[in-house]
């Protein structure tokens, strides 16, 4: 199998959601059969849904992979597990969200993984960090990325920190 390239949100907003993220991209850069790994900047955002809390800090990251779109899934959880994310309520507060966003071109449906993952064309907190990384790539749906930027606010997202030399 030929190396894929694929994208990950990162997202954190308990329990020093700065060193949260950095120790997350440093455990993505050790992941086996995963390389030319690449961080955005981080950016602090508000959250969504309806629950009160506290701000996020998110980024995006990028490699290139032969594992499959669940077996990558599969690391993202174990990675999360160790920072102690607890799954308690939907859009609640968290040590450590890591989404799969994109796997190459490809569209992929399951139970339990979905890509390009849901709400991605919605979330400035995910298309800012993205674009940094890619701002011409090409979505599974044909379109490109950064015309996405033109019709989402960025209200609620700071640019907090470059990540070079924080991993």
């Amino acid at each position: 199998m030929t190396n894929i390239p694929f994208y990950v949100a990162l997202g954190s907003n308990l329990a020093n959601p700065v060193k949260q993220v950095k120790q997350a991209m440093r455990c993505l850069s050790m992941l086996s059969d995963c390389q030319n790994w690449r961080f955005s900047s981080l950016y602090e955002t508000k959250p969504m849904g309806p629950i009160a809390q506290n701000n996020f800090i998110n980024a995006v990251a990028c490699a290139t992979t032969s594992l499959s779109a669940p077996d990558i899934l599969k690391q993202l959880q174990q990675i999360e597990s160790m920072q102690l994310r607890s799954r308690i309520m939907h859009w609640g507060p968290r040590t450590l969200d890591l989404d799969l966003l994109l796997y190459g071109n490809e569209t992929y449906q399951t139970p339990t993984l979905t890509i390009p993952h849901p709400g991605l064309l919605e979330r400035a907190f995910v298309l800012y960090p993205l674009a940094e990384l890619a701002p011409e790539l090409m979505l599974p749906n044909g379109s490109i990325l950064k015309h996405y930027l033109q019709k989402i606010s960025i209200d609620g997202v700071t640019l907090q920190a470059e990540t070079e030399g924080v991993i």
